[in-house]
Formats: structure tokens, sequence, C-alpha cells
């Protein structure tokens, strides 16, 4: 036996320091680690890391985000539309920046916005975003504006909750 090479295994974990409870841990962190490279690579796939402006002349087009129909209040460069909306309680509205400009909207008054905090989710959009409000379960008038804009009657609107 003088000269062979002995193999590692797990049985001699005591041996070379390391046992079957060693390597599970070993895996974990192995996956933990391997789990955060996957999620900062879609991250930066999907436009999660740093942003950088288009180069060229002109502002780009914003692109539209689907929501369900009915339900959805769409932002453009004229102002909110439908300006009224009815919903049955329970209800989540989408809003939908198709402006080329952010847009901050949020429940009336400026500006405490206090009347319907279920808006306040809304809030900040870059163009192209979208956001929605939580469940409207409370029958109500629910008046909302810009938060940046609020004097322009384009970006206000009303969203009846029956």
């Amino acid at each position: 036996m003088a000269g062979e090479a002995k193999s590692r295994s797990v049985s001699d974990g005591k041996r070379w320091g390391w046992g079957p409870s060693e390597n599970k841990k070993k895996m974990t962190r192995t996956f933990g680690f391997l789990s955060a490279i996957a999620l900062a690579a879609v991250m930066v796939a999907c436009g999660g890391g740093s942003s950088t402006s288009p180069s060229g002349s002109g502002t780009p087009t914003p692109t539209p985000t689907p929501a369900p129909a009915g339900l959805t209040i769409t932002i453009t460069s004229a102002g909110v539309s439908p300006k009224t909306l009815t919903v049955a309680r329970g209800s989540q509205v989408t809003f939908v920046n198709n402006d080329n400009i952010n847009h901050d909207e949020l429940s009336n008054p400026h500006p405490e916005h206090t009347d319907c905090p279920e808006l306040e989710t809304v809030g900040f959009m870059a163009p192209g975003q979208s956001h929605q409000t939580l469940n409207l379960n409370t029958a109500k008038t629910c008046g909302y504006h810009d938060h940046e804009l609020f004097a322009d009657p384009r970006w206000q609107g009303t969203i009846i909750i029956q």
C-alpha cells in the first residue's frame, strides 16, 4: 500500500475536515451565489440596470403597456382619458403613461392626497410605464391629479366607485 494514492470521499469527511453537512452548506452557499448572479443578469436584460439616454435627436415614443379594458386611464400629451371612470367596488384601475413626460398621479386634495389612499400606489410614472391602484373597495368618488401639474385640468380626473 505504500505509494498508493488514496481518493477522497464523503465517508472520509472527518479525515479531510468536511462531511455531509459541510458539503450541504457549501452547495447552499453556491446555489445562493448563482441565484444572485442569475437575478442580476435578468435585471440587466430587462432594463433593471443602469439606464442610458438614447442617442440622436428627438424624443422616443413610449411603448404602451397593455391593461384591462374598461379599467384603464391613459395619459397622453392631451391629458387623462377618460376624465371620469366608473368602476365596481373591489376593482383596480391601471394608469398608463403614453405621454413623453413624467407624471405623478395622486388623489385629491392637493397637496395632502388624502381622499383616496388606494390611488397613492399610482404615483410617479416615467413615459411608457403603467401603475395600478389598490382595490377600490369603498363606494365613493375619488378625484385625482398630477402632483406637479395640479392646476392644469388636463391632468385631473375622477373615479366613481359603485
